[in-house]
């Protein structure tokens, strides 16, 4: 059972860019956490943070995979719309696949009225230009009309998954913005999202200083006068750096 995310780990994961979260991550030693390849559907939403709920396709088969009925039995990809807890990201592997879309419209808009936090996909989407209206996070590499079933077959949720070449384990965080995903396991997500609230808000010390024509040398990195600067400027209440 993964321990939910606090508030604050929320608020922090949310006020860093992923830039900032990649760089703590390289800090302890990770090195591929980075998803890069995907992009969100609608730039206007996109920032996503939360656990990792997957689903994993194979490639699909003729005598299993037709069009759907009503009387069709559960599948892996009905369990996922149904059952990915609200807060949490759907990640959903496909090997790479985008010769069909994972997910539609009615499917996306089944997660958001649920309440979950978005969708990370290393396939495609089908009815874009809707889903790009949305105020919903969803991330995929590619867009592609055909149902999921003409080309993928659902398999089971809830186990490990590879995206664009990192491994997403069930319950790890996702963090996503513009610049694409981090995952970030969980037993480190509260220190990360502290740590990267932190460098996020001393970068923004630093683009001031930089912006008012400071040098980059003692700057950034910052030496002992700059970060003395910073915690007066914190003290202040984060007022325009001097």
């Amino acid at each position: 059972m993964t321990t939910p995310l606090s508030t604050d780990t929320i608020k922090n994961f949310t006020y860093a860019s992923t830039a900032t979260v990649s760089m703590q991550m390289l800090k302890r030693g990770f090195r591929n956490s980075a998803i890069n390849g995907v992009r969100p559907v609608n730039p206007g939403a996109a920032r996503m943070v939360g656990p990792a709920f997957t689903l994993r396709y194979i490639p699909g088969r003729e005598d299993l995979d037709q069009p759907p009925k009503p009387s069709d039995p559960p599948s892996a990809q009905r369990e996922a719309i149904e059952g990915t807890p609200a807060g949490h990201v759907l990640v959903i592997g496909t090997e790479g696949n985008t010769a069909a879309g994972t997910l539609g419209d009615i499917l996306a808009l089944r997660l958001k009225v649920r309440g979950v936090a978005g969708v990370l996909s290393d396939g495609a989407m089908r009815d874009t230009p809707v889903i790009g209206k949305m105020d919903f996070p969803v991330y995929c590499t590619a867009a592609a009309a055909p149902p999921s079933m003409t080309r993928l077959h659902p398999v089971e949720t809830q186990t490990p998954v590879g995206i664009c070449g990192v491994p997403v384990y069930p319950g790890d965080i996702i963090v996503a913005d513009e610049d694409g995903a981090i995952v970030v396991p969980r037993h480190i997500a509260d220190e990360v999202a502290r740590d990267s609230f932190e460098q996020e808000r001393l970068e923004k010390f630093v683009a001031i200083r930089i912006s008012q024509g400071i040098p980059i040398s003692g700057t950034y990195p910052p030496n002992d006068e700059t970060k003395a600067l910073y915690e007066a400027w914190i003290k202040a209440g984060e007022p325009a750096a001097g």
